[in-house]
């Protein structure tokens, strides 16, 4: 089980961003130290250390943000107008944004030593409209705390809201009946799933459209959760959870689907999960790749990538295409999800802060401080655009069982389709 550990030669602290250029804003967030009952020494900033922390916004675009100092001084005037507060504990915090803004934040936000008043998403939302070009904040881990804030299938990827009072859990089965519906699912049709995190896709498309479904996963502790389900279910012989990875597909398969895998592949090995799609559908197959991505190709936040996401990457449309050109598929549709998954994300952050108290006990308060930087700057970064929620639909070149329009994905009845 993966749990936030600080590297034990930085104090634990968020940060804006690497550099400026492609500065990850996934998550800016600013604390109001100093932790209650903790006396520290409160030697006024130096004329320099003022002049440095005015610079430090600069490169984020100037956003309306207020700095307020140990000592109770401040940059910046409050009222209105003002995204929001950063409070910096203490000299080494500051020093430490500045020579890694990008890791540093977010480390001594977790840590407690910077606080961001009076609203976390309103001032990372600001930080990400003043800065230019965005940058990202990333995308969805499993860790055991996760069962307190997810639906109870324990979906945690993007859901899809027909309006946006529907609860979590009805969007998440509609998004799970949004993808069966673009790929055309037919009862008996034989469907291959990578990365099935928890397994309820599978179990869903199974139940409700009558296909068979083997299911790729790469942990160990999911796959035996999965199969628990379906076989409490009834699902078992008609949804195999299989702990592999995509590379090793065995089978020929009628549909494809891949949700919140792709961000997890790297760019590397794109052309090795085309060979495997390619490999694995028939002469007249299609598939769905949900993804979260980018509109530019800039790398993951450095606090992201150390703390909470290890290896992610969100690729641009344009990348994922070196997932699908070399096989030769033709793209049928791309559509863009990002409100979508900034909604969802809102659901997440608050039933995080219901159960915060539990999530304090399984592990610490760092880790609560880190989750809640995390949940609150990939609000900003969907709600900013500075994050996307691709999904691309694609089939073999030569297939012409297409739908002449979109309605089928918002109705039950079938629609005319083109002849195969």
């Amino acid at each position: 089980m993966a749990t936030y550990s600080p590297d034990s030669r930085a104090a634990p602290h968020l940060s804006f961003s690497n550099r400026y250029h492609g500065s990850s804003m996934g998550f800016l967030h600013l604390p109001t130290i100093a932790k209650a009952g903790v006396k520290r020494r409160c030697r006024p900033p130096l004329p320099v250390e003022r002049w440095l922390a005015n610079s430090l916004l600069r490169p984020l675009g100037d956003p309306p943000v207020r700095i307020v100092f140990w000592d109770g001084t401040a940059l910046g005037e409050e009222g209105r107008g003002t995204a929001g507060t950063l409070r910096i504990a203490d000299r080494r915090s500051l020093w430490r944004l500045l020579a890694n803004l990008a890791l540093s934040f977010g480390d001594d936000f977790s840590a407690g030593r910077l606080e961001v008043q009076p609203d976390l998403v309103r001032f990372l939302e600001s930080l990400y409209r003043s800065h230019r070009p965005w940058h990202k904040a990333s995308p969805w881990k499993r860790y055991a705390a996760n069962r307190l804030w997810l639906d109870q299938d324990l979906v945690y990827t993007c859901a899809y809201f027909p309006s946006q009072d529907t609860s979590l859990e009805a969007a998440q089965r509609t998004k799970m009946d949004y993808v069966c519906r673009k790929v055309r699912l037919k009862p008996g049709e034989r469907v291959v799933e990578t990365g099935c995190g928890w397994g309820a896709l599978a179990r869903h498309m199974a139940r409700r459209y009558g296909v068979s479904v083997t299911a790729y996963n790469i942990s160990r502790e999911q796959v035996a959760e999965a199969n628990r389900r379906a076989k409490a279910e009834g699902l078992e012989g008609q949804v195999i959870y299989v702990e592999d990875d995509y590379r090793n597909i065995r089978g020929e398969f009628d549909v494809f689907v891949s949700v919140s895998m792709l961000e997890h592949v790297g760019k590397a090995h794109y052309g090795k999960l085309g060979r495997a799609i390619d490999r694995s559908l028939t002469e007249t197959g299609r598939g769905l790749i949900h993804s979260i991505g980018q509109n530019e190709p800039y790398p993951m936040n450095a606090w992201t990538e150390r703390r909470i996401f290890p290896g992610a990457y969100p690729p641009t449309v344009r990348e994922m295409m070196d997932v699908l050109e070399p096989p030769g598929f033709s793209i049928l549709d791309v559509e863009n999800l990002r409100l979508h998954c900034a909604l969802t994300l809102r659901h997440w952050l608050a039933r995080f802060e219901q159960h915060a108290d539990e999530v304090h006990e399984m592990f610490d308060e760092t880790f609560v401080r880190a989750w809640r930087l995390y949940l609150s700057a990939s609000v900003a970064n969907f709600s900013t655009g500075a994050l996307q929620l691709f999904q691309v639909v694609f089939a073999r070149p030569q297939r012409n069982e297409i739908p002449w329009t979109r309605k089928h994905l918002y109705t039950e009845q079938d629609e005319e389709i083109g002849s195969s």
